[in-house]
C-alpha cells in the first residue's frame, strides 16, 4: 500500500482493538474493568450511533452483572451462531476462566480482547503485567500477543479471522496501560480489507452447527471416563494446524500493510550469538537496544512472540539464528514456587536436547514497572558471561536473594530528530486532556508521529499525573518513560519543592514552571537541587502564572489551555502560528455548544498562554546553591524508610530488603498522618 493511500489515525491501544473487534462482532457482552473499560465504552458509543459491522448491522451490546455473566453471555451467543466478543482484564478475566474452558471445548469462535493487568496477590494493582494471561494457558483459548498500538490495529483482526477459520476461540492481549492507554499515530486497517479475508464458508458452517429449533441437536453433554479422554485427544490435529492458519492470515495482513508479521518475529544481527525472547510492549525497547549494541559491533538479536498458544516449536526453532549461543527469556510475571516462569519453560521445552545452548530466564515489569534500555542492555551483558545468572530480575534491587542484574551503563536511545517532553500535572487539572489534544494536533496536521503515555497515580483525581510525549519523523517505538526531556513543565507549583523535576531536563533544554512567584520568591521557594540543575545544565527557565490567567478569564481552575499554548510557544515542534490556529479551531469545535462566551474565554486563554511565559535570568550563584539543614523529625522508621521515598516519587529506588516486613501485604496503621501532600494552589477562607 502506497503512503498516499494510507489512512493514519491517532488512537490508543484500546480504541485500536475495539475498532477491529467491532467489525467482526454481532454480540458484545461486557462488564467494565480497568484498564480495558474504554474498549467496551467505544463499542457502546458506536453501536448507539448506528455504526455497522462487516455484516451491515450495529453491534448488540449488553452489560452484565459481572465478568462471569459477560462470558456466560458470550458463550450463549456463540452457541446460537452469533459472533461474540468481550473485553476484560485481570480479576475480571479470572472470573471468566471456567466458562472459557467450555467455550474452547465446544470449539466456538468467540474472541476476548484483554488489556493484560496484574492479578491481585499481596496487594491489588490496577497496572499491567502478564499474570492474568498466563492463568489462561490451560483453557484451550489461542493466545495472541500485540506489542504496540500499530500491532493491535493489525493483529486484532488475525484473532477474529483465525477463530472463525479454525473454530478455536482466541484471546488477543496487549499490555495494560503501556499499550492500552498509549496514544500513537497508526495506519488504520480498513473494514473492506478485512471483509475480503473473511472465510465465509467457515462462518456458514459455524452458523449451521449452532443451536436452532429448526434442526435440534445436543451440545455440551456429560461424559463418562469411557470416552471423555478420547474426545479431548480428537482435537489435537486442529490445534496442531492452528499456527498455519494464524501465519496465513498474518501474510494476508502483511500484503495489505506492507509490514512483516510472523508467529515469531526475529529482529537483529543474522549472526547473533546472544538473543532475548519476550512478548508484549517490551518489544520496542528491546529492538532499540539491539540496534544500539549491534551498531557498536556486538552480535545480538530478539525474538518477539506473537502466537503464544498453541506454541509452534518448529517455527520457534527456525526463528533463531543458527549462530545463537545463549538465550534470555523475559517473563512479565512471577509464578511463586515454579521451577521457571511460563514463557521460559516453553522455550526450554522447545529447545530440549540442545546442549550447545545456554538458556536463562528473567522477570521484568511487574505492575507496569518501567523497563528501560539500560535494563535490557544488562540482560545482554548477563548473557555474555561464562555463567549467566538464571531466574534474574531487572528494574529492581534485590539485595535479599541477589537475583537482580546490575545496570552497567546508562543508555539513552532516541531516533535523530525526536523531541521528548514531560509534564507534571495534578489528576483532574486538565493536563492529560491538553496533552492528548497536543498529540492529536501534531499527528493530524503534520507528517510527524506523536506518542503520548500517561503515568497515573492510583489516587486518580488529585493524584500526580506525568505525561510522557514524544514527537519524531518516524514511528515512535520507545515503550518506556521519558526520563531525559527536551521540555519539562511543572503545572503545579507545590511539586517543585517535593520532587526532583528539573533533573529530568536535558542540558540546554526548556523548563516551564507554573507559579505566581517573583524572582525573590523563586530564590526562597526553589530547592537548592533544582537551582543547581537549572544553572549547571544551562536550562532555558520560564515561569507562567497560568492559574491566575485562567481564574481572571473566568475559567476557574482549568489552566490547561493556557499551559498548552505556552508549550507550543516555547517548543515549536510545529510553527507556533499554525499550532495556535489549530488550538483555536479545536476550542471553537469543543465549546460552541456551551455558548459564545465560553468560546471567547478559551480563545483568550490561548492568546494569553502564548504571551505569558516569562524568561528567568538564572543567577550564577545557583550553580552552588545549598539548602539550609533540615530540622530532625520524630517519626516512626516506616515513615523515613518507606513513606518518604514513596511521597518523593522515589519508590522505584527502594530495594527488596526495605520491604521484607510487608511481603504479606500488611501495612502499618496511621500513615496518612504523615502524607500531607499540600497540593492546593488556592486555600478557601471562611466568610
Amino acid at each position: 500500500m502506497s503512503d498516499r493511500n494510507k489512512k493514519f489515525v491517532t488512537v490508543d491501544g484500546n480504541e485500536a482493538a475495539a475498532y477491529i473487534a467491532y467489525a467482526f462482532t454481532e454480540v458484545a457482552a461486557i462488564y467494565p474493568i480497568t484498564p480495558s473499560s474504554p474498549m467496551a465504552g467505544k463499542t457502546d458509543v458506536w453501536s448507539a450511533n448506528g455504526k455497522k459491522n462487516l455484516f451491515g448491522q450495529p453491534v448488540r451490546l449488553v452489560e452484565m452483572q459481572a465478568e462471569s455473566g459477560a462470558i456466560a453471555a458470550v458463550h450463549g451467543a456463540a452457541e446460537t451462531g452469533a459472533l461474540a466478543t468481550s473485553f476484560t482484564s485481570s480479576q475480571g478475566l479470572m472470573l471468566m476462566i471456567p466458562t472459557m474452558h467450555r467455550i474452547a471445548g465446544e470449539r466456538l469462535p468467540a474472541v476476548l480482547h484483554v488489556a493484560s493487568r496484574t492479578v491481585g496477590s499481596h496487594a491489588l494493582s490496577i497496572f499491567g503485567d502478564h499474570s492474568d494471561i498466563y492463568n489462561c494457558r490451560a483453557t484451550g483459548f489461542a493466545l495472541l500477543s500485540s506489542g504496540d498500538v500499530q500491532e493491535v490495529m493489525d493483529l486484532a483482526g488475525v484473532a477474529h479471522l483465525s477463530a472463525i477459520k479454525a473454530m478455536v476461540p482466541f484471546l488477543h492481549f496487549f499490555d495494560g496501560f503501556r499499550t492500552s492507554h498509549e496514544i500513537n499515530k497508526v495506519e488504520q486497517m480498513e473494514y473492506e480489507a478485512l471483509r475480503q479475508m473473511l472465510d465465509t464458508e467457515a462462518l456458514a458452517s459455524f452458523r449451521a452447527n449452532a443451536l436452532n429449533p429448526e434442526h435440534p441437536m445436543v451440545h455440551a453433554t456429560v461424559q463418562n471416563p469411557d470416552i471423555f479422554f478420547q474426545v479431548r485427544e480428537a482435537n489435537n490435529g486442529d490445534y496442531a494446524a492452528l499456527p498455519d492458519v494464524v501465519e496465513d492470515y498474518m501474510q494476508k495482513i502483511n500484503a495489505v500493510t506492507g509490514r512483516d508479521y510472523h508467529i515469531f518475529n526475529y529482529y537483529g544481527a543474522p549472526d547473533a550469538e546472544r538473543v532475548i525472547i519476550a512478548m508484549g510492549s517490551v518489544s520496542g525497547c528491546v529492538r532499540e537496544v539491539v540496534d544500539f549494541l549491534n551498531a557498536r559491533g556486538e552480535k545480538v538479536g530478539f525474538v518477539q512472540v506473537h502466537l503464544y498458544r498453541p506454541f509452534d516449536v518448529q517455527r520457534f526453532v527456525k526463528s533463531l539464528p543458527e549462530t545463537v549461543k545463549s538465550i534470555a527469556v523475559l517473563d512479565r510475571t512471577k509464578e511463586m514456587g515454579a521451577v521457571g516462569d511460563p514463557l521460559y519453560l516453553d522455550v526450554c521445552t522447545a529447545l530440549r536436547g540442545r546442549a550447545d545452548l545456554t538458556v536463562v530466564g528473567g522477570r521484568y515489569g511487574l505492575s507496569s514497572k518501567d523497563t528501560t534500555p539500560s535494563q535490557i542492555a544488562a540482560v545482554f551483558a548477563n548473557l555474555a558471561k561464562e555463567q549467566p545468572l538464571d531466574s534474574f530480575s531487572i528494574g529492581i534491587i534485590d539485595d535479599v536473594t541477589h537475583r537482580s542484574l546490575v545496570e552497567e551503563e546508562a543508555i539513552c536511545i532516541e531516533e535523530p530528530g525526536t523531541v521528548s517532553c514531560k509534564f507534571w500535572g495534578l489528576g483532574g487539572d486538565g493536563t492529560v486532556g491538553a496533552n492528548k489534544n497536543t498529540v492529536e494536533i501534531i499527528n493530524s496536521h503534520t507528517d510527524k508521529f506523536g506518542q503520548a503515555y500517561f503515568e497515573y497515580d492510583a489516587k486518580k483525581s488529585f493524584g500526580i499525573t506525568k505525561s510522557h510525549l514524544r514527537f519524531g519523523d518516524k514511528p515512535i517505538r520507545s515503550s518506556y518513560y521519558v526520563k531525559s526531556a527536551d521540555f519539562v513543565a511543572c503545572h503545579n507549583p507545590t511539586y517543585i519543592g517535593k520532587y526532583d523535576i528539573a533533573s529530568e531536563v536535558k542540558p540546554g533544554g526548556t523548563f516551564l514552571l507554573n507559579c505566581p512567584w517573583s524572582m525573590e520568591e523563586l530564590e526562597e521557594k526553589l530547592p537548592a537541587k533544582a537551582k543547581r540543575d537549572i544553572a549547571n545544565k544551562n536550562l532555558k527557565f520560564y515561569t507562567i502564572d497560568a492559574t491566575k490567567i485562567a481564574y481572571d478569564l473566568g475559567l476557574g481552575s482549568h489552566s490547561n489551555t493556557v499551559l498548552q499554548a505556552a508549550f507550543f510557544a516555547l517548543l515549536p515542534v510545529i510553527p507556533v502560528g499554525q499550532a495556535i490556529g489549530y488550538m483555536k479551531a479545536a476550542a471553537e469545535k469543543t465549546y460552541f455548544k456551551k455558548g459564545e462566551d465560553v468560546v471567547r474565554r478559551n480563545l483568550a486563554a490561548i492568546d494569553a498562554g502564548v504571551a505569558a511565559p516569562a524568561f528567568v535570568e538564572v543567577p550564577e550563584a545557583w550553580k552552588t546553591a545549598e539548602d539550609a539543614p533540615k530540622a530532625p523529625r520524630n517519626v516512626p522508621e516506616v515513615v523515613t524508610e518507606i513513606l518518604d521515598p514513596l511521597n518523593e516519587q522515589k519508590g522505584d529506588d527502594l530495594p527488596v530488603s526495605k520491604l521484607m516486613r510487608y511481603k504479606n501485604g500488611i501495612m502499618d496503621m496511621g500513615l496518612t498522618a504523615y502524607e500531607k501532600r499540600r497540593i492546593a494552589t488556592r486555600v478557601p477562607i471562611w466568610d
